[in-house]
């Protein structure tokens, strides 16, 4: 049977959302650039002040007592650093890291060759843990806990389970939905921390270093101009500046300057609160369509062609965080923040039951 070629609406709007800078997804190109941003202390890392603090202690602990650091559990939204700080862990430990995520961990088997290639006190960093499949999470509970692992070793009558034993090893899970984990999963961790959005003052510090090691002059004013429309979020603030950076090249005089960064934002289509075209889209769907809201979420994915996981970990998080959306327990409602940065007028019906 032939296959179905797309419609040509629907490549388009995959093709769109490829092209979004503000997502905070990971992106094909990301991952060459995180390799040159990504710092490699905790002292290099910039934000997140009291994680920070916090693991210090636990770091230092670890080696005093000559163990590996305990399980940690990272949360929160994408592009906050989750991976970056594994990545951190693991070196202020003195020790190697293994990187997978949830859906790569397929069956045990995997699972097993993974922890019986650890050395003593390595990480193995699992994202999207909350991805694991029952089996895959039933098989990593003695591991984390006595550090073994059950295998069963034949078939039917002659099917034995042989008990592998690992080495002590720090499993550092990171999810964005934290609300999938079992809880027996999350009890198994022994330190959880959840990683907030970046104030700007902390984006334009991650924003200038980075300039720095891209090798491009680039002013406080347009560093700060930046760090505003950035959502929040280290990856979009690095991803503007990428860009920013083609346009400081080719229509400036390659210095990122307040009024390049402007005139970036302005052709890409970012207005000054960091809201793209697609978060207007949804804004616009509850105030013109439903008066405001409240409105169900399974709606507003179907009006944007949106998938309902995409809409609820893309783009609301940071429309809820900034207070241009509401949840109430009928369904989402736009703020009168949302009415007035898209120029519009509230209608009386538009104003009862609202969160202001």
């Amino acid at each position: 049977m032939p296959k179905r070629k797309a419609a040509p609406e629907q490549s388009e709007r995959s093709a769109a959302r490829e092209e979004v800078l503000l997502e905070t997804g990971a992106k094909n190109d990301d991952e060459r650039f995180d390799r040159v941003f990504r710092p490699g202390t905790l002292d290099e890392f910039v934000g997140q002040e009291q994680h920070k603090q916090n693991l210090r202690v636990f770091v230092e602990a670890a080696r005093r007592r000559g163990e590996p650091l305990d399980h940690v559990l990272l949360c929160g939204p994408p592009g906050l650093g989750k991976t970056t700080l594994a990545h951190i862990l693991a070196k202020e430990m003195g020790t190697h890291i293994s990187i997978t995520s949830g859906p790569a961990v397929e069956h045990k088997g995997v699972l097993t060759g993974m922890l019986t290639r650890l050395e003593r006190a390595d990480v193995l960093f699992i994202d999207e843990i909350h991805r694991l499949s029952a089996p895959v999470e039933e098989a990593l509970y003695p591991a984390v806990e006595d550090f073994r692992i059950d295998v069963m070793m034949g078939d039917g009558a002659y099917a034995e389970s042989l008990t592998l034993d690992v080495k002590p090893f720090t499993l550092v899970g990171a999810t964005t939905r934290t609300g999938l984990l079992t809880k027996p999963l999350q009890e198994r961790f022994g330190v959880t921390l959840r990683l907030d959005f970046y104030p700007p003052a902390d984006l334009e510090r991650i924003i200038l270093r980075s300039a720095k090691l891209l090798g491009v002059p680039c002013d406080v004013d347009g560093a700060r101009s930046l760090a505003s429309r950035s959502r929040g979020t280290p990856r979009v603030a690095n991803r503007l500046l990428r860009r920013t950076r083609d346009f400081a090249e080719v229509e400036g005089e390659g210095r990122i300057t307040q009024a390049i960064v402007e005139l970036c934002c302005d052709r890409v289509g970012v207005d000054t609160a960091g809201l793209d075209e697609m978060d207007r889209r949804l804004l616009g769907v509850v105030i013109d369509h439903y008066d405001g809201g409240p409105v169900g979420v399974e709606t507003i994915a179907a009006a944007l062609a949106e998938p309902r996981d995409t809409v609820e970990d893309v783009y609301e998080p940071y429309l809820l965080q900034q207070g241009f959306l509401g949840r109430t327990p009928r369904g989402r409602v736009a703020t009168r923040k949302a009415f007035e940065h898209l120029g519009k007028e509230m209608r009386p019906a538009a104003q009862q039951g609202k969160l202001f």
